[in-house]
């Protein structure tokens, strides 16, 4: 890199340039200064077409600002510049987001625009990361807009939308954007913001995957991603129960080859407090409680009897389950147990 005076009119904004658009850009706040002062920090250019022509990569307001200068005046005074090697687009991409961001802080859109154009040129989210000073998380969050549809990312940028509300929408499919966007625009109906809108997405029903009992790698049904990075959920809560129940199931089992006198499954609707129970041993017939939550959080309590049970326990008597079978048409040795089996929170009881 190296300085000089180059002429105004051999400089022109590049496309590689943060500010670039074919509307020139405000610079209402610098003018005075660009006055007074000239032009005192060095644009950053790159040849262009030859050694005569050189492109802004960064400074576009400045250059801006000293057009309108030498309108004024009638006279055009050289700007100072660093020109830069004739590299690839990507190094001018970060040369102008690096001194825009440092200068004024961009929003997030036009940080997804640029970061969206450092992807086609090569550039990982580990390299964006490295360069701009921003957590992977961060970039995949900026990089996550471009789920969005067109007006919703505008609103965004004009801040009418909240950031609660855009990371839902990035969840939400291109017919269910279109179909929020007709709520907004219209004024008499209600327009679902933030943890509403997951709701409304997901028909009350959403069950992220950290719930899941079983390996999502195996599980054949629709998964939706937070395209922020921080979430996902199963699209179907049906086939996710299915899935989870079949593990419950198993657990079940498990348990009871274990040698638990019972498992009991309290499925999801049901009334379940463990402190209303009493910690007791395998051995002295504590029983395995499997607590099944409507958003599809399981927890698995180990050893714990009725307080009525450990009464009867503590005088020596034998706890009473209170669980009636059938007498089963088998051989002795095969003890009876209750079944009780989680169905989903929308299954008839």
């Amino acid at each position: 890199m190296k300085l000089d005076f180059i002429d105004l009119g051999k400089l022109s904004v590049s496309k590689a340039n943060m500010r670039y658009a074919k509307k020139a850009p405000d610079v209402s706040d610098i003018l005075p200064t660009v006055r007074k002062r000239g032009i005192i920090v060095p644009l950053l250019v790159r040849p262009n077409c030859g050694p005569d022509a050189f492109e802004i990569v960064a400074g576009a307001r400045r250059f801006t600002a000293a057009k309108i200068v030498a309108e004024e005046k009638g006279e055009a005074e050289p700007l100072p510049c660093a020109i830069l090697e004739d590299g690839d687009d990507a190094d001018a991409i970060e040369a102008s987001m690096i001194e825009n961001m440092a200068r004024l802080d961009a929003d997030e859109v036009t940080q997804w625009e640029n970061f969206v154009r450092l992807v086609k040129e090569g550039r990982d989210e580990a390299d964006i990361s490295a360069t701009f000073g921003l957590p992977e998380l961060a970039v995949k969050r900026i990089l996550a807009l471009g789920n969005l549809m067109p007006r919703i990312r505008d609103l965004y940028r004009k801040e009418k939308i909240d950031t609660a509300t855009v990371r839902h929408l990035t969840l939400a499919s291109k017919s269910q954007q279109r179909a929020w966007l007709a709520l907004f625009d219209d004024p008499d109906a209600y327009v679902p913001t933030g943890r509403q809108l997951k709701a409304w997405l997901f028909g009350g029903q959403e069950i992220s995957t950290d719930k899941a009992l079983f390996d999502l790698s195996d599980f054949t049904g629709q998964i939706i991603g937070d395209l922020f990075g921080k979430e996902q959920f199963f699209a179907d809560s049906e086939a996710f129960w299915t899935a989870q129940n079949a593990v419950i199931d198993a657990r079940r089992e498990d348990y009871l080859e274990a040698g638990w006198p019972d498992v009991v499954i309290v499925p999801p609707g049901e009334y379940f407090h463990v402190y209303e129970l009493t910690k007791a041993a395998k051995r002295k017939g504590g029983r395995v409680y499997v607590d099944v939550r409507a958003s599809g959080e399981v927890t698995f309590h180990e050893g714990y009897l009725t307080a009525k049970e450990a009464k009867r326990l503590e005088k020596g008597e034998t706890p009473d389950t209170g669980f009636k079978p059938a007498r089963p048409e088998v051989t002795s040795s095969c003890r009876p147990i209750s079944i009780c089996i989680a169905m989903p929170p929308s299954a008839p009881r």
